[in-house]
């Protein structure tokens, strides 16, 4: 005879009956042949009762000692651990408890229309929507919260993956419980949306106290050392050295022995107390007037340590060292630079930068800034936004910069960026996707534009490389002739790509087809666009192309485990967030835009474009727009985490080193992407 069990589970009731919560509401069975309910469930007396007889007192408070295991276990999990403790008690009160063996069918898909709420309270519960999407549920996740506000039957056939228990609570108490509580009225109508909203909150709280003053003074020196030393034998003349502080604008010079050791620091001030006012010869070598023995610390002491020495000597610069070799120089205007950044000054400095150096320089607090706006409880998309607004004023004043050293060519460009750039996506690790536009009236024209412009467009790579954008590894930038193109050369080569179609050109188009201008004439740049559209609207082979190549990438959801991750290699046990997380998104979104011509290229724009028209459901674009932002969240973190250990950033997440709440948010936007991907096959018959 197989062994019994409670419909509580072996932890909640012993078999003798003890007082154990729900003892005395137990029904028991043979698993795993029959399920059972809790019957006759308890239920919390009305707000507003005027009237209670010591008989009801004492029933209330039984029903509350006996339902306080339920609220304990719905308190820790999304959206029960937000509602009022009145609204948890009715919830409670009105549930059932259910006991599903391994394997038995919970909803049928296509029944009846939906008449009871479900949260696991144990076990796992398997979904599967027309035989080939499929996920898991766990313990304290719900369904079938979509059938039941639309009153219509299920789409998803649920099955218990191991003996699984399951609260349960009837239409009729869910329908209320919608109209009494808020939060769960806000979870249950916009679910991806209010736990999104949660993983943003709990992102704010943890970076807030990041930004503080004080936990600025604790970070290490080496995040502070932004450019090499400047440095010189102690033989130099000091004319010389001079000189090299005025090339390089620093306000001071460390002079070195040959194995790069600090043996003095001479400074701006050095120069005019020890040489100006002294009439010292410029000539003398620079050991003469440096201030010897310069302090020093290692790279792993704090911000703080510096700024209480420096403070307590009256210096103004200190050394850096490792193994007794200089790596660094820190400034007081370096810990004053430990202040919140502002967009708006940001923006400004960069826009008005005098030189390459600078803009190097600030570069760093785009970074800052980035952690301080999600303290603020900034949104993804604000962020992305707001990076891509700063890259943008940084290409443009690097462009300006260049063209100052190179002069203005004789052939007008429209700088194109490509890719994450062009769509608006950059997050803090991207590299260069660019290319140049003009016009030209035939071949011979345009070689000669393209000879003239290619030199700048090196220069420009190579500075932008320097402001902490790499140099592509697929070579796709302006200094590449085949990425400085005439109009008539780019409007050829899109049409190859969309008339071929080839493997090669698909990939083309998952970088190429996202862009837009950052410096130039932006009318050759939306002539270039209007022809796209058409012609790729116009190529329904083109379109079907796109979309069996972006149904590739399925989103790592698993039938065993939560998630798919890699097995082998350096990144086993982690997904790729940008790959297989992004990208489903991202391709989707732009193959709908290309088929309906739509001209936005960012991605979450594309999707609410395509809702304005009609062509896809308000509910859907905001779920999808929500489940990307969520990756790019996740994304961003995972970037700032790396670089605060000074690790290279990559888009790589351990999913069982997430929390419960990322964990639960993450699966639901790879579920998200698979029903994107179902909107594809649906579409192009796939």
């Amino acid at each position: 005879m197989q062994l019994w069990r409670s419909a509580c589970g072996e932890e909640d009731v012993n078999r003798n009956g003890a007082d154990a919560p729900f003892a005395r509401k137990v029904v028991w069975v043979r698993a795993p042949h029959l399920r059972a309910v809790m019957n006759e469930p308890y239920r919390i007396p009305e707000a507003g009762m005027s009237s209670v007889t010591d008989s009801n007192r004492t029933s209330d408070q039984q029903a509350r000692q006996a339902t306080a295991p339920v609220i304990e276990f719905l308190s820790k999990h999304a959206p029960f651990q937000h509602m009022e403790r009145e609204h948890l008690e009715y919830l409670a009160a009105h549930l059932k408890l259910g006991f599903y063996a391994k394997d038995e069918v919970i909803i049928h898909s296509g029944g009846t229309i939906a008449d009871t709420f479900y949260i696991i309270k144990k076990g796992r519960v398997h979904g599967e929507r027309r035989g080939t999407e499929a996920w898991e549920l766990v313990a304290g996740e719900c369904f079938p919260i979509g059938a039941l506000l639309s009153r219509r039957s299920t789409t998803t056939l649920m099955r218990a993956v191991e003996d699984t228990f399951c609260f349960e609570l009837p239409f009729e108490h869910f329908d209320a419980l919608l109209r009494r509580s808020p939060a769960f009225h806000d979870f249950c109508t916009r679910r991806l949306a209010n736990l999104l909203d949660q993983a943003l909150r709990a992102t704010q709280a943890s970076l807030a106290s990041e930004i503080s003053g004080d936990s600025a003074l604790g970070a290490p020196l080496k995040s502070l050392v932004r450019r090499k030393p400047v440095t010189c034998a102690p033989t130099t003349p000091i004319r010389e050295a001079v000189g090299t502080m005025n090339s390089q604008r620093t306000g001071s010079i460390i002079v070195t022995d040959a194995g790069v050791h600090p043996l003095g620091v001479f400074t701006l001030h050095d120069l005019l107390s020890r040489v100006v006012v002294s009439n010292g010869s410029l000539d003398a070598p620079i050991e003469q007037v440096m201030s010897p023995q310069p302090l020093a610390l290692r790279p792993e002491a704090s911000a703080q340590e510096a700024a209480m020495l420096m403070a307590e000597r009256g210096i103004g610069h200190l050394c850096v060292v490792d193994d007794g070799r200089l790596v660094g120089v820190i400034s007081e205007r370096d810990l004053f630079s430990l202040q919140r950044v502002g967009l708006v000054n940001l923006s400004r400095s960069i826009t008005h930068a005098p030189d390459l150096d600078t803009l190097i320089r600030l570069s760093q607090d785009v970074h800052r800034l980035v952690g301080q706006m999600l303290a603020q409880g900034a949104s993804v998309g604000q962020l992305t936004q707001i990076i891509a607004l700063l890259n943008d004023h940084t290409t443009r004043r690097v462009i300006a910069l260049a063209l100052e050293e190179h002069g203005n060519p004789r052939t007008p460009f429209t700088w194109l960026s490509f890719g994450s750039e062009g769509r608006g996506e950059q997050t803090l690790k991207t590299d260069q996707d660019n290319g140049i536009l003009f016009a030209a009236a035939n071949a011979s024209d345009a070689e000669a534009a393209r000879e003239e412009l290619l030199p700048l467009a090196r220069k420009i790579n190579e500075a932008l490389d320097a402001c902490g954008f790499p140099l592509c590894t697929g070579n796709i930038m302006a200094s590449n002739p085949a990425c400085c193109l005439s109009l008539k050369e780019w409007d050829a080569r899109y049409s190859s790509w969309i008339d071929k179609g080839e493997p090669e050109d698909l990939l083309n188009a998952s970088i190429f087809f996202d862009f837009r201008a950052i410096h130039g004439d932006e009318k050759r740049a939306g002539e270039l666009r209007a022809s796209v559209l058409r012609r790729a609207a116009a190529t329904p082979r083109f379109l079907r192309q796109l979309a069996q190549n972006a149904l590739q990438n399925e989103p790592p959801l698993g039938l065993v485990r939560d998630f798919v991750v890699d097995t082998d290699g350096e990144h086993a046990n982690t997904i790729d967030l940008k790959m297989r997380g992004a990208l489903p998104f991202v391709d989707g979104a732009r193959l709908l835009a290309l088929a309906h011509g739509i001209a936005e290229t960012n991605t979450s724009a594309r999707l609410r474009a395509l809702a304005k028209t009609r062509v896809m459901s308000a509910t859907e674009t905001d779920a999808w727009c929500d489940a990307y932002d969520f990756i790019q969240l996740l994304r961003m973190r995972r970037h700032q985490a790396l670089e605060a250990k000074g690790l290279p950033l990559d888009n790589r997440v351990n999913p069982d080193e997430l929390n419960d709440l990322d964990r639960r948010i993450l699966k639901e936007a790879f579920r998200q992407a698979r029903k994107l991907q179902s909107r594809l096959a649906l579409d192009y018959q796939l």
